[in-house]
């Protein structure tokens, strides 16, 4: 009997072993126990490859690329450049010469009273002429109507306008209708960029020279008084600038206008036409805030 039952309970032994093999099932490769530790509820198994798939998305840690070159770095809302000048016209233009083209246009061929900025066809037609390079320089540099008037009246008037509108390929600009009010010649925001980059382009070298040493020379006062340094210079802090400011009062509006280069790289234009009730320093000031805008966008074009 001891023989019987020792063989009895190896059998019974060997049974158990097998019957526990086959309820505990072999574990799989890869798989992961994951908790829902918010909820308290029972732990899940899942494949590692789902796990992996469910994660986030990493961040990558490079650094944003700047803005590309002439590209502003700031939207410039119209409505907004247009409400600095209250009950008034505003048109502007900044044209990047890396990029070849404008970054910012806002009313560009809306038509207006040109004031001293027509003295830059008339330092044109001057120079073309043989004209000396000193006048001009006075002309512009304070802007000298009684020059100017002089210059007008040599070389044709009218004509110089639309010589200059022809060659250049200036589409809003006009003569005055009368002849001998040069300050009433017919302008856009488009055109004198375009006058500007003729003269930076295009331009014989001392017909370049003798204009943008005069406009980077602009005295804080013109000839006649009235503080010209509202405007680009006024905005712009250390940049550099080449300036041909324009104002006239007051038939019917007050005029008050800034153009030039800032830099090397933009030619900025902003023409305005304001109440009359409005003084020249009261106005000028509307002219800043315009171009301190336009800030941004100058600086970030390099």
């Amino acid at each position: 009997m001891g023989k019987v039952s020792g063989v009895f309970l190896l059998v019974g032994l060997c049974l158990g072993a097998i019957i526990a093999m086959l309820l505990v099932p072999p574990s799989r490769s890869g798989t992961t126990v994951v908790a829902d530790a918010a909820s308290g509820s029972a732990a899940t198994t899942v494949d590692s490859e789902q796990a992996e798939s469910s994660a986030p998305p990493s961040v990558s840690s490079e650094p944003s690329k700047p803005p590309e070159p002439g590209k502003p770095s700031m939207e410039l809302d119209p409505k907004t450049l247009a409400d600095l000048v209250p009950d008034g016209q505003v048109s502007v233009v900044v044209y990047d010469r890396a990029a070849k083209k404008n970054t910012v246009s806002l009313k560009s061929e809306r038509s207006y009273t040109s004031a001293s900025l027509v003295k830059l066809l008339i330092a044109l037609e001057t120079l073309q002429a043989g004209g000396s390079p000193a006048t001009v320089q006075r002309m512009l540099s304070v802007s000298d109507d009684g020059i100017a008037s002089k210059l007008w009246s040599d070389h044709g008037g009218p004509v110089i306008v639309t010589r200059w509108a022809t060659k250049i390929g200036l589409s809003g600009t006009r003569p005055p209708e009368d002849p001998g009010r040069w300050g009433d010649t017919r302008i856009t925001a488009a055109d004198i960029a375009k006058v500007y980059r003729y003269v930076l382009d295009q331009a014989g070298a001392g017909t370049r020279t003798t204009i943008m040493r005069a406009l980077s020379g602009a005295t804080e006062s013109g000839s006649d008084g009235i503080r010209q340094y509202f405007g680009i210079p006024d905005a712009v802090g250390t940049l550099r600038w080449s300036i041909k400011q324009g104002w006239a009062c007051c038939r019917g509006a007050r005029i008050l206008h800034s153009s030039g280069v800032v830099g090397e790289r933009h030619i900025v234009v902003v023409l305005t036409s304001q109440p009359t009730s409005t003084t020249y320093a009261g106005g000028g000031r509307r002219v800043t805030e315009v171009v301190k805008a336009l800030v941004p966008t100058l600086e970030s074009g390099g």
